[in-house]
């Protein structure tokens, strides 16, 4: 029995979001305790790879963001071209209100944190940090807020939020690019170009690929290119279709999966959301950085998202999600601005200061959980029952007496 629940919480798609928080919180409470030395010379501590005096040699911290978030990217680019080529985004009429909407759902923040951060140099690099929505958490909240939610909405808010990596993706490629080395970037050329050959050739080994890809991320990393970009061109390689007509990229995004939902994600999000509470005022919490994130998040993402699908609605652009009321799409619009994973990593692209990393993560905590607050009470409590919502009740009512019987 407990078994079997316990398989059932992991294939659920709440699990995902659940471990999130629980990493999350692990990691908060750690850094106001008296562990916080060993958790914070874990992360400072330095691990090399080198051969003849050549290789790298970070901090592990950056061996979590930049190494096994290459692999949480490279999951993203396989769900990328999965939803391009048959799903989702295969359509152009199916992509242009979450496609237009992940836009505005982008923009607003972006904008909201450039006002409160204009006059500030130090800060105004962090704006694209609020653009981000986090999948797993948006997902896990929506499948949490029960029957009442249209399984149209959670197609539109999945489609939102891939675009949305696609557009955090081109941010990280644009803006947080370091000083280019072309060396490095012209040997980047030489995988690239076998991983081509082998895409060509309806390769179905995925081995050549994923060796490949690494020799690609140390190639990018040390051209200057954010080397989690490796991760979503080795995805764009593999195969969708081998010449028996098998899918690698199936089979590598299914096995990636849980690795990615259960450890990496969670690794990454305990050795990032250490908010140190200590010295932290309501001045602090009013200050630029941390206020213009959170509202980024809580207020943005909400008004992004909202006004440009009603604009779309309204201007017969495009139509409302099957079953969907605009208690529902604004209910939708504030899950979006859970942005944890992603505005996590892009905070930690923006700001080497300790500090400011600390401010980081308070607004970026504050606003998610806000938002996924707001989202969930909507949705759950707020929104009307719907046709659709009322079959899945009876439907989820049979199972339990049918349990009960057994």
């Amino acid at each position: 029995m407990l078994l079997r629940s316990i398989e059932e919480f992991f294939d659920s798609e709440v699990s995902g979001g659940v471990v999130l928080m629980i990493a999350a919180g692990a990691a908060m409470l750690v850094a106001n305790s008296a562990l916080f030395p060993y958790y914070d010379s874990l992360f400072s501590s330095y691990f090399s790879v080198t051969f003849a005096g050549e290789g790298l040699s970070k901090p592990l911290i950056l061996w979590v963001n930049d190494g096994l978030m290459a692999v949480f990217f490279l999951l993203v680019g396989l769900e990328l071209k999965y939803e391009v080529m048959e799903g989702k985004l295969k359509k152009p009429s199916d992509v242009v209100l979450p496609g237009v909407a992940a836009i505005g759902g982008m923009f607003a923040p972006a904008l909201i944190f450039v006002l409160f951060n204009i006059s500030s140099p130090d800060t105004i690099g962090g704006w694209a940090i609020p653009a981000a929505t986090d999948i797993a958490f948006a997902i896990g909240i929506l499948a949490l807020a029960g029957p009442k939610v249209p399984s149209s909405l959670k197609a539109f808010l999945l489609t939102l939020a891939v675009l949305d990596d696609l557009g955090a993706i081109l941010i990280i490629a644009f803006f947080y690019t370091a000083h280019l080395k072309v060396y490095y970037l012209g040997l980047s050329l030489i995988p690239l170009a076998l991983m081509y050959v082998l895409n060509r050739m309806g390769t179905h080994r995925i081995a050549p690929f994923l060796i490949l890809g690494a020799i690609l991320w140390f190639f990018v990393l040390k051209s200057g290119v954010h080397a989690t970009l490796a991760g979503v061109i080795t995805a764009f390689f593999i195969p969708l279709k081998d010449k028996w007509g098998k899918s690698p990229l199936h089979s590598l995004e299914h096995a990636l999966s849980p690795y990615v939902l259960f450890l990496i994600v969670p690794i990454f999000a305990f050795a990032n959301a250490g908010v140190v509470l200590k010295g932290i005022t309501f001045e602090t919490l009013l200050s630029p950085l941390p206020l213009g994130i959170a509202l980024g998040l809580l207020v943005g993402k909400q008004a992004g998202v909202m006004l440009v699908t009603w604009v779309l609605i309204k201007l017969r652009l495009a139509t409302k999600p099957f079953g969907a009321t605009w208690i529902h799409i604004y209910g939708v619009s504030a899950l979006a601005g859970i942005g944890f994973t992603m505005s996590l990593f892009i905070g930690g692209l923006s700001f080497a200061d300790p500090e400011l990393l600390n401010e980081v993560r308070i607004g970026v905590l504050s606003g998610s959980i806000l938002s996924a607050i707001i989202g969930f009470v909507v949705l759950r409590y707020l929104a009307p029952e719907t046709e659709e919502s009322l079959k899945k009740r009876e439907s989820i009512a049979a199972k339990k007496a049918a349990k009960a019987k057994a």
